[in-house]
């Protein structure tokens, strides 16, 4: 249980794709950047993470890697900092809290019939 994904806080690559936009509306000129931490996390940091920002135990077992997972998977966004003065700046305790505090608001998820 050593393979790490990496994962962004959707405020972070909001203000990524914002600060895009700006560069686009400023240069006139296409760009493909990664927008990421850098950072890649186990499953168990992320079970932890959101144990602590829940108050509640997740249970949990520890199987062997299937076939297929990769070991390692996140983002060089060093090009986001140097063309947009991007970075993403919430950390993995942070993404986990803003999601349960979202998902305690919002226990059925989006409420798609109150809209037009």
């Amino acid at each position: 249980m050593n393979g790490k994904t990496e994962s962004i806080h959707v405020m972070d690559l909001a203000d990524g794709h914002v600060a895009a936009l700006a560069y686009l509306a400023q240069k006139q000129e296409m760009i493909t950047l990664n927008l990421g931490t850098g950072i890649g996390y186990s499953v168990l940091q992320v079970v932890k993470a959101f144990s602590a920002a829940s108050g509640r135990t997740i249970p949990y077992e520890i199987l062997p890697r299937r076939a297929g997972d990769v070991a390692v998977n996140y983002a060089n966004a060093d090009a986001a900092m140097k063309l947009l003065g991007w970075r993403a700046v919430r950390d993995l305790n942070q993404m986990c809290a803003d999601s349960w505090r979202w998902q305690l608001g919002n226990p059925n998820g989006f409420d798609s019939s109150s809209k037009p």
